[in-house]
């Protein structure tokens, strides 16, 4: 068998290596390290950015009522549940009294006892009183001794004093009487307003020391959303404006109105917070539990339209914020100044970029000023 000639071996290797080579740059080129980046591509508009604050609260009770005995003593009954609504002067429950209602009949028997006395006392007094004015003119007109008539002042003198004694006693019984009442009063545990009844601390049978709360109470009325903000960000936070309050157990499909009613002023110096209160513009049905979780969104007064990009384009490169611009399929980095954001994503550029600009939003790898860039309408679309 004879050896093909050197050069028609020559000529059938490069027929061969040079598709090779062909296919090699093709690939290189258009799915190699050298082929071009796939970005989305967006243009900087002109629009007025609404910065908004996002915090996040609990749901808190402006007015929590502790109700409980003033003085020790035994949980004699409850006559309502958690979650019941009640009524302002409702009886919510009653301390045992043990001896004092006993206290207090015999109090009252003595108050009548000491009015029985001063009764008397009233009838010797007037008594005295009509002999002494009946004697003295007698003893003008010199039909009576003056011993007489001594005797006579002197026995006034002496009711007057046991009908003084009686009074400061029947005083006395009336004020004790009253305080008795009044303790016995303390043990019944009523509604000081209407409001739900949100905790009960103590069941009926057990010993109860001075103060301790037995129940407690909240307006309904007055439900707001405890929130706190990132300082950073606070900027323009007021009261008045308007806010969107999305409960932990109800999800993002169900937003619920709402506005700020004050502002703290003290801040949380360890987290770096501003501290605020958000009411319900209308309160939601049912109500929600205290201390629930809640997303607080507050919009700020919208800004003067200027140049504003997606921050999701915002790189950082060199210690120096910026963004690619797409010059003539090439990217070239473009330093900016930004300046409030809102919570759509878009950040007000206040120096480096001009309106129609067109700039890299997303891109499939890192990109550098020598690379070559794609347009494409969306990355998930285009394969690796």
């Amino acid at each position: 068998m004879k050896r093909l000639p050197m050069q028609l071996r020559t000529l059938a290797l490069f027929a061969v290596i040079i598709p090779l080579l062909a296919l090699f740059v093709y690939v290189a080129l258009r799915s190699g390290p050298l082929a071009p980046v796939p970005v989305t591509v967006a243009a900087v508009e002109e629009r007025s950015v609404a910065p908004g604050l996002f915090g996040i609260g609990t749901v808190e009770a402006r007015y929590r009522y502790q109700i409980g005995p003033t003085a020790p003593g035994r949980l004699k009954s409850l006559a309502v549940e958690v979650g019941e609504a009640v009524e302002a002067g409702q009886l919510l429950g009653e301390m045992d009294p043990v001896d004092l209602d006993e206290r207090v009949r015999a109090q009252k028997a003595a108050l009548k006892s000491a009015e029985s006395r001063t009764r008397e006392a009233e009838a010797r007094h007037d008594y005295a009183l009509s002999q002494t004015r009946r004697y003295e003119p007698l003893l003008a007109e010199r039909a009576v001794s003056e011993e007489i008539v001594a005797g006579k002042r002197s026995e006034l003198r002496i009711a007057e004093a046991a009908l003084n004694g009686t009074r400061e006693e029947l005083v006395r019984l009336r004020a004790e009487l009253e305080a008795l009442e009044a303790q016995r009063g303390h043990l019944r545990l009523e509604a000081p307003v209407a409001g739900l009844v949100a905790a009960r601390e103590i069941d009926p049978g057990t010993s109860v020391v001075a103060g301790q709360a037995v129940l407690e109470l909240i307006d309904p009325q007055s439900l707001w959303i405890d929130v706190r903000f990132d300082q950073i960000n606070a900027r323009g936070l007021a009261v008045g404006l308007a806010a969107d309050i999305v409960l932990r157990s109800r999800g993002d499909e169900m937003r619920l109105p709402g506005k700020v009613l004050r502002l703290e002023p003290l801040a949380d110096a360890v987290t770096e917070e501003l501290l605020a209160k958000v009411v319900f513009t209308e309160l939601p049905d049912p109500l929600p539990p205290l201390g629930e979780l809640a997303e607080v969104t507050v919009d700020l007064p919208p800004l003067p339209a200027t140049p504003a990009i997606p921050n999701a384009a915002i790189q950082r490169r060199d210690d120096e914020l910026g963004v690619w611009r797409v010059v003539d399929e090439r990217p070239e980095f473009a330093p900016v100044e930004l300046g409030e954001a809102d919570l759509d994503g878009w950040v007000q550029v206040r120096r480096g970029l001009a309106v129609g600009d067109r700039i890299v939003v997303y891109s499939r790898a890192p990109l550098s000023p020598r690379s070559r860039v794609k347009e494409v309408e969306d990355l998930l679309e285009i394969r690796p």
